[in-house]
């Protein structure tokens, strides 16, 4: 097993490096760096400049418009954009959907879909869980009934993250009711400004409304519509969910925000206190427990890119990365909380916005300077969901179970 990038990796590395950071606009880097609010405009902007540059589908290969890249190429360019501080591109449609639409679409579907995917101008979101249907997603109840050329959908779907900003949503709903839940399950792609399509906010802890209850109440969906054969929905839903899984570990995300949670303690005073407690450590002894935690998910990552390099089958490994790298995302805005004490508690936008947050005169050598504690306890709040969606990881852990030890 090699874990050692080549010349032309390196290269390679260097060149995004230099792309990235020559097109990133400033004010977006600030907003990731400090965990501010990003609004659908800097979001899909930075979309659009990838899509621009061909590279917002960099998985895909040169057959549908992608770079064609090796998977230690992809890394390094996620690996690059993260430590700009570039925000992380929304998977719905580059990496969740496209990938399905290839595989199994037809080709009028992929022409129809996959250009707007690419460019960043069609906003895609997922309609997965429902209130009762989470880890349990095969007892989904939202039905799609055909009727001559199209079919009438509804019911409802629940946590929609961004779906206030869809354009498009791919959808698995309920066809047919004999055998096993799995085998009634089709994937559907319904417009979101179809009639009786509604989307209903759930605000949270911090007065964001990233997740949505979304209604459809006789959703007329043309048949053309469906991806691949109907009830077989859940063969496409399993394919797409590995590239979810992985894409939830995010080591680069990680490696950035360790490096953010050493300023923050080392500004607060905190770095060589005694965290309390019967256990008392120093609080930087923390940190790089945290630390050994990353780089152990970094080599399991590099591991799997190494074996795909030299051709050899690996493990799927996609639960294995969502069950340790959503664990680390959750640890590590816990000690950015606990670094900032006090200071993290307010969450009111408006006051977050006017500079309330800012203290001490801002935080020295910190990109951007000042708003860096307020959004703290509100990320930690929000992380709380990593361990659950995508999957739980009381879940994750039996499917590696089952497949490592049958």
């Amino acid at each position: 097993m090699q874990l050692a990038f080549t010349d032309e990796e390196l290269q390679f590395r260097d060149e995004i490096r230099q792309w990235v950071r020559a097109h990133l606009p400033s004010h977006i880097a600030h907003k990731v760096h400090n965990a501010l609010r990003l609004s659908r405009e800097d979001m899909q902007s930075w979309a659009k400049i990838l899509g621009a540059k061909g590279w917002l589908g960099h998985a895909w290969p040169q057959s549908f418009g992608g770079p064609g890249w090796s998977a230690v190429e992809r890394h390094l360019f996620e690996e690059e954009c993260a430590l700009a501080g570039a925000p992380r591109v929304v998977p719905f449609g580059p990496v969740m959907v496209a990938p399905v639409i290839m595989a199994f679409g037809t080709t009028e579907q992929q022409k129809r879909f996959l250009p707007g995917i690419a460019s960043g101008e069609v906003w895609w979101s997922q309609g997965y869980s429902e209130p009762n249907s989470g880890s349990d997603l095969a007892s989904l109840k939202c039905k799609a009934e055909r009727q001559g050329n199209h079919y009438l959908v509804n019911g409802q779907k629940t946590w929609t993250t961004l779906a206030q900003y869809g354009d498009w949503m791919f959808c698995l709903v309920r066809t047919g009711w004999d055998g096993k839940p799995q085998t009634g399950i089709s994937f559907l792609l319904i417009d979101m400004k179809s009639p009786g399509v509604q989307v209903r906010p759930i605000v949270l802890l911090d007065g964001e409304a990233e997740v949505n209850e979304v209604f459809f109440d006789n959703v007329k969906v043309p048949v053309e519509n469906l991806i691949g054969e109907e009830n077989m929905g859940w063969t496409y839903a399993k394919y797409l969910l590995a590239h979810e899984r992985s894409n939830i570990a995010d080591v680069n995300r990680a490696k950035r925000e360790l490096e953010r949670l050493k300023r923050i303690a080392r500004q607060e005073g905190v770095w060589d206190s005694q965290t309390g407690g019967p256990s008392a450590a120093r609080f930087r002894d923390e940190i790089a427990k945290l630390e050994v935690d990353v780089v152990a998910l970094e080599m399991m990552v590099l591991r799997v890119l190494s074996s795909e390099r030299s051709g050899k089958s690996t493990l799927d490994v996609a639960g294995l990365l969502k069950i340790r790298g959503s664990e680390i995302q959750q640890r590590y805005t816990e000690l950015m909380m606990l670094a900032a004490g006090p200071y993290a508690l307010p969450m009111i936008t408006e006051a977050m916005e006017a500079g309330w947050q800012v203290h001490g005169g801002g935080l020295s050598g910190f990109p951007g300077g000042d708003a860096w504690c307020a959004p703290l306890a509100a990320q930690y709040f929000n992380y709380r969901k990593t361990t659950i969606y995508g999957g739980s990881n009381e879940v994750q852990r039996n499917i590696v179970a089952q497949t490592v030890f049958g």
